[in-house]
């Protein structure tokens, strides 16, 4: 199966195979050329900054207590993670029927609660708030353990906003949501999940990336983001991830339709007209939901989650 087949059946985040075949895929010249027709012009190395960054318009609150998962409930997908992207119809999710207590849970690292992902079973925790037009902050690191089917792929994660619909809606595991992928390597990725979800954000083409071999870049090609299709992600302007085993802060700013992504002070990425489709093919606009921190092969841990409201978001510009 070529690397393009894989990663679009994955139909909501990012499936990086080895680096073996990650480099075959820069090497093929058809996708490559598709890459350069969406893109339009390489991507070039920048270096970003934020620019008028929103004061407050209130009060921040905590989404984590730092005693339990109070406001927080849990989903998992198939007892196999490798079932996911097959499509089995008689394949059907654990959802919330097994006690998720070695799945999610609060317990102490380096001195202090977090939540602990164990990331083994695919799925996600989603906090019952709605929310709209906030700054999110957060902070996470790495555990010592993976799990197969990811073993000798990158420690995955990620940061889902914007969810809506039903639970285990995409793949029997997440919710329709705009993803910040957190992932060794791809932490800011845009990624949408779900096949009704859109997106717009401007790209240049990278070859030394796996397809769909599309970068973000500030003042590239504008592309509308659709799962299934060669633009159903776009990759970081850079990584901003610290070495593993050190604490990263996650900065997610949005408005209405519009976010910003940023790592550890770093400006990554940005989306917007963030859309779902319905039924007729009309576009409507996506302006708030719920988040989800996923657990997908890899132990997780998260602590410090804040939210405070905004009313414009900050400005990414090249030094």
């Amino acid at each position: 199966m070529r690397i393009m087949a894989i990663m679009l059946a994955s139909g909501g985040c990012a499936q990086i195979p080895d680096q073996t075949a990650a480099v075959q895929a820069s090497d093929d010249p058809a996708s490559l050329q598709q890459a350069r027709a969406v893109a339009g012009e390489r991507a070039s190395v920048q270096r970003l900054r934020l620019v008028d960054v929103p004061a407050a318009a209130g009060p921040a609150r905590d989404l984590f207590n730092g005693r339990d998962l109070a406001d927080w409930g849990g989903w998992l997908g198939y007892p196999d993670p490798a079932l996911t992207y097959r499509q089995d119809p008689a394949a059907r999710p654990i959802g919330t029927g097994r006690d998720m207590s070695d799945d999610f849970a609060v317990r102490t690292v380096d001195g202090a609660p977090a939540i602990w992902i164990k990331g083994e079973t695919w799925g996600s925790l989603v906090h019952q708030a709605d929310l709209a037009d906030y700054h999110l902050r957060l902070e996470f690191k790495w555990g010592e353990r993976t799990y197969a089917p990811r073993l000798t792929q990158p420690q995955n994660n990620g940061l889902l906003y914007h969810t809506h619909g039903m639970p285990g809606a995409v793949w029997g595991t997440w919710s329709p949501s705009a993803e910040f992928e957190i992932m060794r390597g791809s932490t800011g990725m845009v990624v949408m999940v779900g096949t009704e979800l859109r997106g717009r954000t401007t790209v240049g083409y990278d070859p030394s990336l796996i397809e769909p071999h599309l970068r973000y870049q500030l003042g590239g090609r504008e592309v509308d983001m659709i799962n299934g299709t060669p633009t159903w992600n776009v990759e970081a302007a850079t990584d901003a991830e610290r070495p593993v085993g050190e604490w990263n802060t996650l900065d997610l700013y949005v408005v209405g339709d519009r976010a910003v992504h940023v790592v550890n002070g770093v400006p990554v990425a940005e989306v917007k007209d963030l859309a779902t489709i319905a039924p007729d093919g009309t576009r409507r606009p996506l302006t708030h939901g719920r988040i989800q921190l996923q657990s997908e092969g890899a132990e997780t841990w998260f602590r410090n989650i804040t939210v405070e409201p905004i009313k414009t978001l900050p400005r990414i510009v090249a030094e």
